[in-house]
């Protein structure tokens, strides 16, 4: 089985929904990831996570804000995706079998449903795609670009 991890800085909002993208776009293409998230810092899950992520289907109830020290074997995984400029500067190193990814999204937090909704929608495509290549064997997408159109929300 391989492990993806998803890090941000508070691992609150954006690490949260991605982490659920991925398990239920996973679930949907039948492939077995084990997927976590974590953070540089731990805080809590946002009300605006939650909420987006609800519109969904997708509960993030039983999902709490963690560092990669309360993540199960925290060094082992085949994918470490960071989805804020923040964490992919201060990621550590893995070894070499890990591979990096960076995609970085508009941080939600303090705006409008709308703002998370935005966010939500730009990560849903990436993470579907990121799980549709591993199931085909094909190379993962390799960056996401930052969309400055969230930020007009």
């Amino acid at each position: 089985m391989m492990r993806v991890l998803i890090l941000c800085t508070h691992n609150s909002a954006r690490s949260q929904m991605a982490e659920a993208l991925t398990r239920h776009a996973a679930a949907t293409a039948g492939l077995d990831l084990d997927v976590h998230s974590a953070g540089t810092e731990a805080t809590f899950v946002k009300d605006g996570a939650r909420t987006v992520m609800a519109e969904l289907g997708l509960s993030l109830d039983a999902h709490t804000s963690k560092t990669l020290h309360d993540v199960p074997d925290p060094w082992a995984f085949d994918y470490v995706i960071t989805v804020c400029d923040s964490a992919a500067d201060s990621c550590p190193t893995y070894p070499a079998q890990t591979t990096r990814l960076h995609y970085p999204f508009v941080d939600p937090s303090g705006g409008s449903l709308e703002r998370w909704r935005a966010v939500r929608d730009q990560m849903r495509p990436q993470f579907e795609a990121f799980v549709q290549a591993l199931k085909a064997g094909t190379p993962v997408p390799p960056t996401y670009p930052d969309s400055p159109a969230v930020l007009a929300h």
